[in-house]
Parts: structure tokens; sequence; C-alpha cells
């Protein structure tokens, strides 16, 4: 009795009704399990995004190893200081001499 009752209800009737069957399945292979599907895309680039930023990152701290490893010495902290920052001492003056490297 309540199978009948079921049956005939309309919103099991369009629910049963083939047509409706395939695009609901179709629905769901395109929004879940499709590899296009809008969520891997947006996933897809995230992952991109953080593993460059991880590549930038552990390339900086290379840089910066490799820093520190030079500037253990007090004489090439200084030099350092003065190549990369321009800083000098107060009574001294600082002249940066620049290559021409086009010839003409």
């Amino acid at each position: 009795m309540k199978f009948k009752n079921l049956k005939e209800n309309r919103y099991f009737k369009f629910l049963t009704n083939s047509y409706v069957l395939i695009l609901i399945v179709f629905l769901v292979w395109i929004f879940f399990f499709d590899e296009n599907t809008h969520l891997s895309r947006e996933f897809n680039k995230e992952i991109k995004d953080l593993k460059s930023t991880v590549d930038f990152y552990k390339k900086e701290i290379e840089k910066d190893k490799k820093t520190i490893k030079m500037l253990q010495d007090s004489l090439q902290l200084e030099r350092f200081a003065r190549e990369k920052y321009l800083m000098k001492k107060e009574n001294e003056d600082v002249y940066i001499i620049e290559f021409d490297t086009v010839k003409k």
C-alpha cells in the first residue's frame, strides 16, 4: 500500500523518469568526478602558487646561509655592508664606479 502511494507521488514520478535520472548522474559526474571541475582547477592553481612560494623561500634561505658563512669575520661583515648597502664611516667619501659594457 505504501509503495502504491509512493508510485503515485508526483515527485517520485518526476525523479524516476529516465531522462531526469540520466541528467542527475551526468551532473554529479561533471561537478564531482571530472578532472576539469571548478574545484580541482582552484586547488591545482593554489598548489602551484604554494610550490612556487616554497621554492622562492628555499632559495632565499640558501642565499642567507651563504651570506652568514661569509660574514663570520668582522672584516668581511664590514666589506659586505659597504658593498651591498653603501655604508661608510663618518670621515669617508664613497665613490661608486660603474663600468660601461656597451662598446661604441
